[in-house]
C-alpha cells in the first residue's frame, strides 16, 4: 500500500501521527536505556565500565556525521528513518535472545549499544532534517520545546517503569518491550509519505564527495556555528561524563539503591518537561542563542549543586537535577530551533550530522578520563569539574557576536548560496511541504 500524500494544510495531524510513533519508541529506549545501566551498575560497580558503554554508544555517532549528512540530503528521509528504526529493533532483539540463553557478557552490551547508536546517527538527523519541510516556520521553537518535553516525560516514566521491571521480569522481557515500541513507530512512517528538499531546477547529480565537502565549507563558513560547535565541545568533554556516572553517584557517594537512581532521573524528567512547555509556550528570547547560552550556564550551576550535595540531603539532589532537567531545553531546543530557522532544507541533514558529530566528538576522551578517576576521588569530583566549567563557557558565549548573530548569518549564507545556484534552495516556497512531497 502506497502511503498517504503530504498535505501542507493538514500539516498537524500527519506530523504529530508520525511524532506519536517516536514517542513510544523513545519511551522503549529510555526504559532499556535505566535497565542495562543499571545491570551494568549492579555487576560491575565500575565507572570505567560504564564510561565505556557510553563511549560504545557514541563512537558511531561521531564516524557516521562524516558520511551521514550527505545521505540523508541525498536519500528519501523517509526510508531512512524506517530502517534506521528496524535496525534498532533487531539489534534489541538480538541482545534480548542472549540474555534469554544466559550467554550475556558485558561486551555484547557494548556491541549492541555500537549498532543501535548507528541507526540513532540516521534516525535522528533524519527525522530533524525533516521536521522543517513538515512544520511551518513559526512553529520551529515551540515544535522544538514539544520534542525536549517528549524527552522529559520519557525520562520520567522510563525510568519508574524501568525501576519496576527490573523486580518482576528477566532482562530479555524489558528488551522485548523496546522491540514492539519501535514496531509502533514504524507503523507511521509505513502509511505517511515525508516531505523532501526540492531539488534545484536544473541542477546535475554531485557526487556523494562533492555533496559531502560542501556540508564542510558551509559549515565552516559559518562563524557562529563554528564557534557554537567548540563550546558544545567543551562542555560535552567536561560536562557529559557526568551524566554517565550518575548510577555511581546515587550507589558509592548516597548509598542508595535503584528507586532512588530512578528517582534522580524522574526528577531531570519532570524538570525536561517543565522546561520543554515553557519554551513551546514562551519561544524564548528574540535572540535563540542568548536563550540558549543561559541555558547552559544554569544547568552548569545545577551540576555543580549536584557535586556538593552532602550524602545527608538527597532531596537537594533531587532540586539539582529537576533544574538541570529545567534548562536542558532551554539550551537543546533554541540550539535546534536556530539552526532549522536558518539552514536551508537541503542543507540540513549535512548540517546536524556533522555539527552532532563535532560535539560528541569530545565526550570519549571526557569519558576516558572521568570513569578512572571517579573511580579513584568520587563521581561527585567530575560534576563540580564539568558543571564549573559549563558557567563560565555559557557566559562567555553571551559576549562572542557571531554565536548571538548566528541566525542572521546563516540566512546571509543561504543567500549567497541561492544566488550562486540561481535557484531557489532556502525554503521559500520550493521546498515547502506542499511541493516537496514524496
Amino acid at each position: 500500500m502506497a502511503p498517504r500524500k503530504w498535505d501542507a494544510d493538514r500539516w498537524a495531524p500527519l506530523f504529530f501521527t508520525i511524532w506519536g510513533g517516536q514517542v513510544f519508541s523513545l519511551l522503549g529506549s529510555r526504559i532499556v536505556q535505566f535497565a542495562l545501566v543499571w545491570w551494568l551498575t549492579m555487576q560491575t560497580g565500575s565507572g570505567l565500565v560504564l564510561a565505556k558503554a557510553t563511549i560504545a554508544a557514541l563512537v558511531p555517532g561521531i564516524i557516521c556525521g562524516i558520511i551521514v549528512g550527505p545521505l540523508i540530503d541525498r536519500w528519501n528521509r523517509r526510508h531512512v528513518m524506517l530502517i534506521a528504526d528496524s535496525l534498532i529493533a533487531a539489534a534489541s532483539l538480538g541482545l534480548a535472545l542472549l540474555f534469554a540463553f544466559d550467554l550475556i557478557q558485558v561486551w555484547h552490551i557494548y556491541v549492541i549499544m555500537f549498532l543501535r547508536s548507528i541507526g540513532g546517527s540516521f534516525h535522528w538527523p533524519a527525522m530533524q532534517a525533516s521536521t522543517t519541510l513538515m512544520v511551518p516556520e513559526k512553529h520551529y521553537s515551540r515544535v522544538a520545546g514539544l520534542n525536549q518535553a517528549l524527552a522529559g516525560a520519557a525520562n520520567i516514566i522510563g525510568p519508574l517503569v524501568g525501576a519496576f521491571l527490573i523486580a518482576v521480569l528477566p532482562m530479555e522481557g524489558i528488551l522485548g518491550i523496546d522491540v514492539l515500541t519501535a514496531a509502533i513507530a514504524v507503523i507511521p512512517l509505513l502509511l505517511i509519505a515525508v516531505p523532501q528538499p526540492k531539488k534545484a531546477a536544473g541542477a546535475v547529480q554531485m557526487t556523494f564527495l562533492h555533496d559531502m565537502l560542501e556540508g564542510w565549507r558551509f559549515v565552516a563558513s559559518w562563524r557562529g556555528v563554528m564557534w557554537t560547535v567548540l563550546i558544545a565541545m567543551l562542555l560535552n568533554f567536561l560536562l557529559a561524563p557526568a551524566s554517565t556516572l550518575l548510577p555511581l553517584l546515587v550507589v558509592n557517594h548516597f548509598e542508595k539503591k535503584e528507586l532512588f537512581f530512578a528517582g534522580l532521573q524522574t526528577a531531570t524528567g519532570f524538570g525536561v518537561i517543565a522546561g520543554g512547555l515553557l519554551l513551546t509556550a514562551w519561544g524564548g528570547f528574540k535572540k535563540r542563542m542568548a536563550t540558549a547560552l543561559f541555558g547552559v550556564i544554569f544547568l552548569g550551576a545545577a551540576a555543580v549543586l549536584l557535586g556538593l550535595t552532602p550524602p545527608s540531603l538527597f532531596w537537594l539532589a533531587i532540586i539539582a537535577c529537576g533544574l538541570s532537567g529545567l534548562m536542558q531545553p532551554i539550551a537543546n531546543g533554541s540550539i535546534t530551533a536556530a539552526l532549522q530557522a536558518s539552514t536551508p532544507p537541503d542543507m540540513q541533514g549535512r548540517l546536524f550530522s556533522l555539527v552532532g558529530a563535532c560535539a560528541s566528538a569530545m565526550m570519549p576522551i571526557g569519558l576516558a578520563i572521568a570513569g578512572p578517576l571517579s573511580d579513584r576521588f568520587g563521581a561527585n569530583t567530575w560534576f563540580l569539574v564539568g558543571g564549573g566549567a559549563a558557567v563560565v563557557l555559557g557566559a562567555a558565549g553571551l559576549f562572542i557576536p557571531s554565536i548571538l548573530s548566528l541566525e542572521e548569518e546563516g540566512a546571509k549564507l543561504a543567500a549567497a548560496r541561492e544566488a550562486a545556484n540561481g535557484s531557489d534552495l532556502t525554503g521559500e516556497g520550493a521546498t515547502s511541504p506542499a511541493q516537496a512531497s514524496e
